[in-house]
């Protein structure tokens, strides 16, 4: 007869797959199951195809902390695996350094700033976001995400009196790529949805949208795998094209497709 999980450890850090060999972690998951009623299955440590069609029923039924569904793939990962185990979400901890931490500091209060006229791609403040990453914003319209993130950096380097390690850049994955030639760690979008730890509090997030396009903004904070940002260049939408800085609450770790950059 299976029994109830009624407390368990935290998440392993790793995705929980078939050919998953962390046997104790998933015989925690198969208890659970048939304790919520979606099975019954064995309770043996090994991730069948039983298991997944298992995950993949309680998925289908459950929503997360947020009200979110679960996306249906038979993968326990760190969201399945606090909802299965009725977890509250953690929050991350604070920025990694104070530079980070006056970064986030400097971003939050920009919120509000909007392009003139809307649509342009310039205004007062735009324009120094663009002259920061070495455009002339006289000379043609430019996406500006990237340019305002590192106009953050680089006004809390000279505020603390340290150097400035964010790339100069109005490219999105320009951002990333000068990112890995400058030698700062950079987090996959496998590594950060396996373990969302590996994210925290004052790093750039960069999505790729196609076409050599992308969008840049700051992890302000981050609850389980969704994200709390500040955007520059985006609207109420989440747009990478967009009229203003932004704070937003919802994008989630699986959904940063070029990866995480930690500037420090």
């Amino acid at each position: 007869m299976a029994t109830s999980v009624r407390t368990a450890p935290a998440y392993p850090g790793i995705m929980l797959v078939a050919g998953s060999s962390n046997q104790q972690s998933i015989l925690l998951v198969q208890k659970q199951l048939n304790s919520v009623g979606c099975g019954p299955i064995q309770e043996n440590g090994v991730f069948s195809a039983e298991t997944a069609e298992a995950v993949q029923r309680f998925q289908a039924r459950s929503v997360d902390i947020h009200g979110l569904a679960l996306t249906v793939d038979g993968t326990v990962g760190p969201m399945t695996w606090a909802t299965l185990f009725a977890q509250p979400s953690p929050v991350a901890a604070q920025p990694g350094t104070a530079l980070q931490a006056k970064t986030l500091e400097i971003a939050a209060a920009e919120i509000g700033i909007m392009e003139s006229p809307l649509g342009s791609n310039r205004g007062p403040k735009v324009d120094q976001y663009l002259r920061h990453a070495g455009l002339d914003p006289a000379t043609g319209s430019y996406a500006w995400c990237a340019a305002f993130a590192s106009w953050c950096f680089g006004q809390a380097s000279t505020s603390l009196g340290v150097a400035d390690p964010a790339p100069k850049t109005a490219g999105a994955l320009d951002f990333w790529n000068r990112a890995g030639s400058m030698k700062l760690r950079r987090v996959s979008p496998p590594e950060a949805a396996a373990n969302p730890d590996l994210v925290s509090p004052g790093m750039v997030f960069i999505l790729s949208t196609g076409g050599g396009h992308g969008h840049v903004g700051l992890v302000e904070k981050i609850q389980g795998v969704v994200l709390t940002t500040i955007e520059g260049n985006t609207n109420d939408n989440g747009s990478r094209e967009g009229i203003g800085v932004y704070r937003h609450i919802g994008r989630r770790i699986n959904q940063v497709s070029c990866g995480f950059v930690d500037c420090r």
